[in-house]
């Protein structure tokens, strides 16, 4: 299945999802948690205890690794929290048609309610400007067709209305939506573009974080593949475009990283929140130092797929965020790259 997309919801709470090859032999409950985000690890294992998760028509254990071709059926347990309400926050809508719509999503927003996170989120903010939502992922996720992390900025998708929903999340099971992002990365990739594969799943000591899992790793990863273009170098910086084949948690920032450059200012994955121009330049005057960039320098930037109802193709794009100029400015004036001759 693909993780950035949940399964969709009946009316009563049951979704039935079928088990590919490439998730095979990962524990039942391991792959709950990764078909359904919004729910822990324990909250799983209570379903599968009470007899609300079926394999094959048949109770399971928590510890049964899933094979290719299996039916798991799940009914999801009641919300413990009040549904969200409808909240004035601004939002700069790309596209909208009466069957969906496509908004560019500000850094410093979580896609939907979830612990910790009950106010403030996109889910608020879309039912205070449209009258109408798809509740095929619950009211919780009501219109999230996808995801992107709270501090990545650009597209994401907004379905109205059921159908459209399952249609699109049907192109994003299939890798038919084409996805592309904009980085700053903390090093400087040698390539002008590559792919990067390996298989990604939950580090094995920090369980926050995901990582690209060896061979000989007992957590089984699933398999994801991300191409790059390096569009500028910096000294010690690159501008790349990424386009995500594969939709794993965290992929573009674990892949990245992987080759020695992380997202720049990706707390997670590089160690570091914000970059300040004192560290471009040193030595510069401390009443001109300032804050360049709080958040990780990861933006989606286009987005392209089929209308299911409309039956053309739509193609949105989001401007770079006034941060991302700012800092990409200062890395010219400041770090300009110049080629090593041998």
């Amino acid at each position: 299945m693909h993780p950035s997309t949940t399964p969709v919801l009946s009316p009563d709470r049951t979704a039935e999802v079928t088990v590919r090859r490439k998730v095979e032999g990962c524990r039942l409950d391991q792959y709950l948690v990764s078909a359904f985000p919004g729910f822990s690890r324990s909250i799983m294992q209570k379903a599968i205890d009470g007899g609300s998760v079926l394999v094959n028509d048949a109770p399971a254990k928590s510890s049964y690794r899933v094979r290719n071709g299996d039916r798991v059926l799940v009914r999801l347990p009641e919300p413990t929290h009040d549904l969200p309400v409808p909240e004035d926050i601004p939002l700069t809508i790309i596209y909208e048609d009466e069957f969906l719509a496509v908004i560019n999503k500000p850094a410093d927003m979580v896609v939907h309610p979830a612990k910790g996170n009950w106010s403030g989120t996109l889910v608020n903010a879309l039912q205070f400007h449209f009258s109408q939502l798809s509740k095929a992922n619950g009211e919780y996720r009501a219109g999230i067709v996808h995801r992107l992390d709270r501090d990545t900025s650009g597209v994401i998708l907004v379905a109205k209305e059921e159908q459209t929903h399952r249609d699109l999340s049907m192109q994003f099971e299939q890798r038919k939506i084409f996805k592309e992002y904009t980085a700053i990365t903390a090093g400087v990739l040698d390539r002008d573009s590559d792919y990067i594969e390996g298989r990604i799943g939950r580090h094995p000591t920090e369980r926050i974080k995901m990582a690209v899992l060896d061979d000989d790793e007992e957590e089984i990863g699933k398999d994801a593949c991300s191409y790059y273009e390096t569009v500028e170098r910096f000294n010690g910086y690159s501008l790349c475009r990424i386009n995500p084949r594969t939709g794993r948690t965290h992929q573009i920032r674990v892949h990245l990283a992987s080759v020695g450059c992380p997202v720049l200012a990706d707390k997670v994955y590089g160690g570091r929140d914000s970059l300040r121009l004192s560290e471009l330049t040193p030595g510069i005057d401390p009443e001109a130092d300032e804050v360049l960039l709080a958040r990780q320098a990861l933006h989606a930037s286009r987005l392209r797929f089929f209308h299911p109802r409309l039956r053309e193709v739509i193609e949105t794009t989001a401007a770079l965020p006034a941060e991302f100029e700012k800092t990409l400015a200062a890395l010219r004036q400041h770090r300009p790259f110049r080629k090593v001759v041998r």
